[in-house]
């Protein structure tokens, strides 16, 4: 039997999520759920419908898993936890200061409800997060350091989106050249938030906006560009949707620490994405994860969970004997 999947929120991460279950043939789309006009959205897969979001609870016994694809700052913190009253859920909330917060809320009315809900999927949070985790246990004595980009950010782009006075606007996340570089030489240098990234805003402003106050709100935004040298540029619509029409990412997790009575191996671990589609990407990240939703909660689970709680066999499609055939 097919994974029933729903969609909520039809951007660039509803319709990456749309394409990705084309990819698992376990999966079939059931509907896609809008805050928008429901009529006048188009969606790819032929024969599904759209509805409104408000209708999403009356379908609750059609739907296997609600894959939530709202942005992170307003929509998600009151979607996920509304949602898991209804259904498995799996979100992509990616506000590293307020997981706990967004964990807690959403595990109360999931574990209520009697739902699986995992949170903040995708790859950081997701597989970068995964890969901090493993290189922690493997290397004990040691130090992390997270690079992203370059690339467009979708949570910080969104973030800047909800300014009053912008049309539009896309955000790049940039590495420092030369402490990527020190990080790699394992000295484990002492870098912080500014050493280690740079941003750089491109937006278009509505029709006599106040920009100088549209750019005080985006550098002094907390926990999205206050402890970073931001840049802001304003540009036309035609300029954005010419030269930043594309939504690339990736970046890099990397742990070095020593071994030995004396500490006298060193060792680098380096975990790398470069992505085309940042949104595809999540989406693709987020359909194995639901899959995972799925199971578990045939199980019995229900509440809250991480990547950290998920068994790797939960996200494939492949038995137990296929993967220590082919994969271990």
């Amino acid at each position: 039997m097919s994974i029933r999947i729903g969609i909520m929120g039809y951007g660039n991460l509803g319709r990456g999520v749309e394409c990705a279950i084309k990819h698992n043939p376990d999966m079939e789309l059931k509907a896609v759920f809008t805050r928008r006009d429901p009529g006048a959205l188009s969606v790819l897969t032929e024969g599904v419908k759209v509805y409104s979001a408000e209708d999403a609870p009356s379908m609750k016994d059609e739907i296997d898993v609600l894959i939530l694809c709202g942005g992170s700052a307003t929509d998600l913190p009151e979607q996920t936890p509304r949602m898991a009253e209804y259904f498995n859920v799996v979100d992509s909330f990616d506000t590293h200061a307020k997981i706990p917060e967004h964990f807690e809320a959403v595990d109360r009315t999931a574990s209520d409800h009697g739902y699986v809900a995992v949170i903040s999927v995708g790859w950081d949070p997701g597989m970068f997060s995964l890969n901090r985790l493993y290189a922690n246990a493997i290397l004990p004595g040691g130090k992390d350091y997270t690079f992203w980009g370059k690339g467009v950010s979708q949570g910080h782009s969104d973030a800047v989106r909800r300014i009053p006075g912008v049309k539009d606007a896309r955000q790049y996340t940039i590495p420092v050249e030369s402490a990527l570089e020190a990080v790699r030489s394992g000295s484990q240098p002492e870098l912080s938030t500014r050493q280690k990234h740079t941003r750089e805003c491109f937006v278009v402003a509505e029709e006599g906006a106040d920009k100088e106050a549209i750019k005080e709100a985006i550098v002094t935004m907390p926990n999205y560009f206050a402890d970073y040298d931001t840049a802001v540029h304003f540009i036309s619509e035609e300029e954005l949707l010419r030269d930043h029409a594309g939504i690339p990412h990736g970046g890099f997790v990397i742990r070095t620490g020593n071994t030995g009575m004396k500490d006298e191996h060193s060792h680098v671990i380096e975990y790398s994405l470069k992505l085309d589609s940042n949104p595809e990407f999540t989406s693709s990240v987020l359909a194995a994860y639901a899959r995972a939703a799925y199971r578990l909660s045939r199980e019995g689970a229900k509440g809250c969970k991480t990547v950290f709680d998920i068994a790797p066999a939960y996200l494939s499609p492949e038995d137990g004997a296929f993967l220590r055939k082919h994969m271990l």
